[in-house]
């Protein structure tokens, strides 16, 4: 069984192309108040459809190609304006591969809860799923990092000894995440109470741990 690929710095590559940007080099100061202009609107209960870069570059007060150059289009841009709003993943602790999968799914645990108490990303994430260019380049953007990076701890856990290596790694980390999706998207009246997280890990560790 091969490892998985490594995560760079970026989460880009030839395997996960980047919500592409060119041009000249980004201002974090530009784009921020472009990112804010767009949640403004959607607060305002302006829909995607009617989104378009012409009124998103008039209402920021921008030209259509100080977006163009950070952007390749509306799609790249609602994706960054999703990861803005949504819970920042905090970084792994690195003390085993007990600690960093809890802090991988407390961080699904803490997007669930954002999930249900935004009114902003409820809506947006509703209309998103109508766009499947939209959602497909969500996915790619800003989900399957997530997927690479869980992977990647799984790996650790059977290069060190402390996991079987005789599992399919795809599957054991929808084992870890599964639960905490299903309360969050299945059953959203249940609850995601603080240590969740450490009960879910736990009981997945023990059926896949090496036993000494």
């Amino acid at each position: 069984m091969s490892g998985p690929e490594p995560v760079s710095g970026t989460d880009c590559g030839p395997a996960q192309p980047c919500a592409a940007r060119r041009g000249r080099p980004r201002s974090e100061a530009a784009e921020g108040s472009i990112i804010g202009t767009v949640v403004r609107l959607l607060e305002d209960g302006v829909p995607l459809s009617e989104l378009s870069i012409e009124r998103i570059a008039r209402t920021a007060g921008v030209g259509k190609a100080t977006i163009y150059r950070r952007w390749e289009g509306k799609e790249a841009l609602f994706v960054d304006v999703v990861r803005s709003i949504e819970p920042v993943d905090p970084p792994l602790p690195g003390t085993g591969v007990r600690d960093d999968l809890v802090a991988m799914v407390e961080s699904l645990r803490r997007r669930g809860l954002a999930k249900r108490s935004s009114t902003l990303l409820i809506n947006t994430f509703a209309q998103m799923q109508s766009y499947p260019q939209l959602w497909d380049m969500y996915q790619r953007v800003a989900v399957a990092p997530r997927r690479r990076r869980m992977r990647e701890i799984l790996w650790r856990g059977v290069e060190s000894g402390e996991l079987r290596g005789d599992l399919d790694l795809e599957l054991l980390g929808d084992l870890f995440v599964g639960p905490m999706l299903m309360r969050t998207l299945l059953y959203p009246e249940s609850t995601l109470a603080e240590g969740s997280a450490e009960r879910i890990v736990d009981a997945v560790l023990s059926g896949v741990r090496i036993r000494k």
